[in-house]
């Protein structure tokens, strides 16, 4: 299989081969400029010739530039047979790129022929052209600046030629200087050239698109020669020359070799070694002695030096700078003005403690290395006796007894300043009055004071830390006694308290010393008073807090401020006055939490004290009484308007009071007529369940009256002559209560009365034994108020004559029927028994 596959590629190679060399030949490309500015358009057209017959006559032309196919071809057939395509590409954005022609064949796109474009720019005019004569190699160096790229292979060229006069002639050419590849330089040898005779350069740059040259340059070579610098060096010592003045270099130099026959002249720059001082220049160095003394610098101060050097009183050119070289200048004796101040211990007054402060008199007063502090013995004018030697500002020493002066002096290794003398003299002049001093920013102090009477000539300020001794602290002397103030900005710290001492001096006197304190930013205050409660009620709270002592250092206190919260977060505050001592908070409300803190404030700052928690009180018992009885009365007149409203209204009165007849004081006869409107009445409150109805039934003649009932087991039959009282419900609610099963009538037989006016004998009830309850009454039976024979038998033993078999009422007396025992019937000789 492997052998297989490689078979087929090579077969398949085979064919790309022959098919490439088939059409090798058939076409070429013909372009408008192979080389154009960049973004310029181009056109370009590809011929398909005659020989190659194989091709489709309609075969398509395609164009291709790179990798890229490039569309817009245009393909046409000549009149000779041959095939055509033109394009043009817009804007040749690429230096180099390749065109092709290209046509599909047998699938695959073959090229035919193709072309290499390149795009550039014409060079630029060459710039800054200048040339100098180098005696070391003995050429003529020229340089200049080529300009832009133009991505074309560009030839740049020397040219020159000599000339006389003004270079307005030429006369022999110079061979052409080519630089190498991407320099911009090029050197012209000395056997080309005539060194006193102006000559003509200019330089030349060349490609495809164009050709530019400089301007002309018209020099002698000897005109443009540059010297080397000399080498620069400090003269040797003579032990016999004196030393340097302060302040004051000797330098000297080596000219350089090739140059000693030419006339020249040297400059010379310097500048400190240390910090950021621009170059000084000295010049024009005698050139006879190669030496010089260089003054006026800094004592003690190292110096960078270089020098330089162009050809004189010919023209030239100046040398490059030399090489550093580095030199010190000699010490200066200090000259400077020494502030002194004193004092003395209190427990030995021998023992004194020196302070001084050096003030340069001059901008050069050389430094210092130490200081000296002596006293000269009387009648020993050459002897000298040293106290003091150190480098720091003070000194503590032992006066002797005999001296009542010293001497002060700055020294170096060049000498000491002028003495200053020390007279220790009593403090005999008036003291400062009204000292005080206030802070003016959290680094600066100001101290101020009246002027005494007489005038000091004076003043020695002092300030620091009351715990650090004197020789800490910071000190200066005013030399102007017309001043009254004075500020302070030497060592000064926020929220440091200092102690500020003023001495006042007078001529061979001072007065004594007045000290203040003063901070130079106060604090806030450190913590806010803590709330007490002095009282309290049901809507306010008394106050009361004890305010925090006065602390150095700390702003005084300019107001207060109370807060107070209450359980729904609700926020209330009052400003009070520093000089405040309580508050009294009003409407609060009783049985109430609030959360209260104090809040100190002051120029400087603010702090908040603790919280207090505080309940309100609850209101008395008595008063409570007072509401709940108050509350009831309202409440008792309410209802009493009620009741009165519902009983005297006309529709409510009779539903709930019935007016029901005393029995006893009427006559049946005239109380109920045969016909009346139903009253519905209340039994009295015995336990008796209310009667719904009472209805009077009269005898009518010659027509007997049927009992009316659509059950034949609840109805009895009736005497002739009856006067019945039946006991039933109220028609109006026959519409809300529903009818019973057996579709009665809504009447409830509860008992009849049988008799008649006329007729002799006792009366005779019937009580009917239906089992419809009475008046809404589960049970039918009576209760033990009703009927107390009724209680033995459930049917009872009635008195009353054997009623028919027909019937099944049972008459009794009337007088057992309680409801009718206390009426009394008029006209019914029947009813005697009542």
């Amino acid at each position: 299989m492997a052998r297989l596959g490689n078979f087929s590629l090579t077969w398949a190679a085979l064919i790309i081969l022959l098919l490439s060399r088939s059409l090798e030949g058939c076409g070429h490309i013909s372009v408008s400029a192979p080389i154009v500015r960049l973004g310029d358009s181009i056109t370009a057209s590809c011929i398909i010739t005659q020989k190659c017959s194989h091709l489709d006559p309609e075969s398509q032309i395609l164009w291709r530039l790179g990798a890229d196919l490039q569309p817009g071809g245009r393909q046409q057939r000549l009149s000779d047979g041959t095939q055509e395509s033109t394009i043009t590409l817009p804007h040749l954005n690429h230096t180099r790129a390749f065109l092709s022609c290209c046509l599909n064949w047998s699938n695959t796109v073959q090229i035919l022929d193709q072309v290499e474009l390149h795009a550039g720019y014409p060079p630029a005019v060459p710039h800054n052209l200048s040339c100098l004569m180098n005696l070391t190699t003995n050429s003529l160096n020229c340089q200049w600046e080529p300009g832009p790229e133009t991505h074309l292979p560009t030839n740049i060229t020397l040219k020159s030629f000599k000339s006389r006069a003004n270079c307005q002639t030429q006369e022999d050419s110079i061979q052409d200087c080519v630089p190498k590849d991407g320099q911009s330089h090029c050197s012209i040898p000395r056997r080309h050239l005539l060194l006193y005779q102006n000559m003509v350069i200019w330089v030349q740059a060349e490609n495809a698109l164009g050709t530019t040259m400089s301007l002309q340059l018209c020099l002698n070579p000897m005109d443009v020669v540059k010297l080397e610098p000399p080498l620069l060096r400090t003269l040797d010592p003579n032990p016999e020359a004196p030393p340097p003045e302060p302040g004051c270099l000797h330098l000297c130099w080596e000219p350089w070799k090739p140059g000693l026959f030419i006339n020249q002249k040297c400059e010379l720059r310097h500048k400190p070694q240390r910090g950021e001082a621009s170059w000084a220049l000295v010049g024009p160095l005698p050139s006879e002695a190669f030496q010089y003394e260089l003054c006026g610098l800094l004592p003690a101060t190292t110096y960078i030096l270089q020098i330089r050097c162009i050809r004189w009183p010919l023209p030239g050119l100046w040398s490059n700078w030399s090489p550093n070289l580095e030199l010190r200048t000699t010490e200066r004796a200090p000259t400077v003005r020494l502030d002194i101040w004193w004092r003395q211990r209190q427990l030995d007054p021998r023992t004194v403690q020196l302070f001084w402060k050096p003030v340069p008199l001059e901008e050069e007063s050389g430094q210092i290395q130490g200081y000296l502090v002596s006293w000269r013995p009387s009648g020993q004018a050459a002897a000298i006796l040293p106290l003091c030697n150190t480098t720091e500002l003070s000194c503590t020493f032992h006066l002797p007894s005999e001296a009542q002066e010293v001497t002060l002096e700055a020294y170096n290794s060049a000498g000491t300043s002028r003495p200053s003398p020390v007279a220790f003299s009593e403090s005999r002049g008036p003291a400062l009055t009204r000292l005080h001093a206030m802070a003016r920013d959290p680094h600066s102090l100001w101290v101020g004071w009246e002027l005494p009477s007489p005038q000091p000539q004076g003043y020695v300020i002092e300030w620091g830390p009351p715990s650090t001794s004197n020789s800490n602290k910071t000190w200066r002397m005013e030399q102007s006694g017309s001043i009254t103030g004075f500020l302070l900005k030497e060592n000064i710290r926020p929220f440091q308290l200092y102690e500020i001492t003023v001495t006042p001096l007078y001529q061979d006197a001072m007065g004594p010393s007045q000290h203040v304190y003063a901070y130079s930013q106060e604090r806030g205050p450190s913590r806010a008073p803590e709330l007490h409660l002095n009282h309290i009620g049901k809507t306010w709270a008394q106050l009361e807090w004890v305010p925090e002592p006065p602390e150095l250092g700390k702003s005084p206190l300019t107001h207060y401020t109370i807060f107070w919260t209450n359980a729904q977060n609700q926020f209330f505050s009052a400003i009070l006055n520093a000089s405040s001592r309580g508050f009294v908070l009003h409407g609060l409300k009783p049985t109430s939490l609030y959360h209260v803190h104090l809040m100190a404030a002051s120029k400087a700052g603010a702090v908040n004290g603790t919280v207090l928690n505080l309940m309100t009180l609850t209101p008395e018992g008595s008063e409570l009484h007072i509401l709940l009885g108050l509350f009831g009365l309202l409440l008792l007149l309410t209802c009493l308007c009620g009741t009165v409203w519902f009983c005297c209204s006309p529709n409510r009165k009779n539903p709930l009071w019935p007016n029901v007849p005393d029995p006893a004081h009427s006559s049946l006869g005239s109380w109920v007529p045969t016909t009346m409107e139903e009253e519905a009445f209340q039994l009295p409150s015995l336990g008796t369940p209310p009667i719904t109805k009472l209805t009077v039934l009269e005898e009518e003649k010659k027509k007997p009256v049927p009992w009316e009932s659509h059950n034949s087991s609840e109805t009895c039959g009736l005497p002739t002559l009856v006067q019945p009282y039946v006991l039933q419900r109220d028609p109006r609610a026959t519409a809300t209560q529903p009818q019973s099963q057996s579709g009665t009538s809504d009447q409830v037989l509860y008992g009849q009365l049988l008799g008649s006016p006329t007729s002799p004998g006792p009366g005779h009830y019937l009580r009917c034994d239906s089992t419809q309850p009475l008046l809404g009454v589960v049970s039918p039976s009576p209760k033990s108020y009703e009927n107390l024979w009724f209680q033995a038998s459930p049917l009872g033993t009635l008195a009353a004559p054997a009623p028919s078999q027909e019937d099944d009422c049972v008459f009794g007396p009337l007088l057992d029927f309680p409801l009718l025992q206390g009426i009394q019937v008029h006209g019914v000789e029947g009813l005697g028994s009542f």
